[in-house]
């Protein structure tokens, strides 16, 4: 099986060497570039289109939710995990409405990274539970924000109760296997669930539904 491609985005060399160096002991996981800046990031993905992109938020040129829109528009097969500390609120928000597929902390341990990383290949959302709830926090007062009147989106209506109670532990930051265990349901069953909801709702990954969960008071 081909290694994931990876392309490490900081604009702090010495955060992409030791990246590097953890990443490049896992057997299936390749780092084929740095990038230290949003700009140069885009451009490497024009010519090499990594798989997973591990981009950090506050760079000169261009910011990392800026390279992060350009990115999924022009190759919104590649999924862009956001490195972020607690103080990047305001980005991490903004980032994962652009389409990163999910988030980590700079002080997650290496096996945790490498994890993360197989599981936004295979289209996973990894979201650290520690910061979750600060997640579905900031989603709802953006959405208290953005409809005061509260209107509640029609494609609600579109979901089983049970597919309602899957949407609603999405929202609040839940993983398939702490759903199945909540759902007495098996993590297969799960999967199946989600596919089937996000075709429904027409959304395209995990972070979106924690959103739309959100915003239509489901979380």
């Amino acid at each position: 099986m081909n290694p994931i491609r990876v392309l490490l985005v900081d604009d702090q060399e010495i955060i992409t060497r030791g990246l590097k160096m953890i990443l490049d002991s896992e057997q299936d996981i390749e780092v084929i570039g740095t990038a230290a800046d949003g700009q140069e990031a885009y451009r490497f993905c024009c010519r090499n289109r990594p798989n997973v992109v591990l981009m950090d938020i506050k760079m000169p040129v261009v910011n990392g939710v800026e390279a992060t829109a350009l990115i999924k528009r022009d190759f919104p097969g590649t999924r862009i995990l956001v490195l972020t500390t607690f103080n990047d609120d305001e980005y991490i928000f903004e980032a994962l409405r652009k389409g990163a597929c999910g988030y980590l902390l700079k002080e997650t341990p290496p096996d945790e990274i490498a994890r993360a990383i197989r599981e936004a290949y295979r289209g996973g959302s990894p979201i650290q539970p520690k910061v979750a709830s600060r997640v579905v926090e900031r989603f709802t007062a953006m959405a208290s924000r953005e409809s005061p009147s509260f209107m509640q989106d029609e494609k609600v209506n579109l979901l089983t109760d049970r597919e309602k109670s899957i949407v609603s532990l999405v929202g609040r930051g839940r993983n398939n296997k702490e759903i199945a265990q909540e759902l007495y349901l098996s993590e297969g069953t799960v999967r199946n669930y989600l596919s089937n909801i996000l075709n429904k709702l027409g959304l395209r990954d995990r972070t979106q539904l924690a959103i739309f969960a959100v915003k239509n008071h489901l979380a």
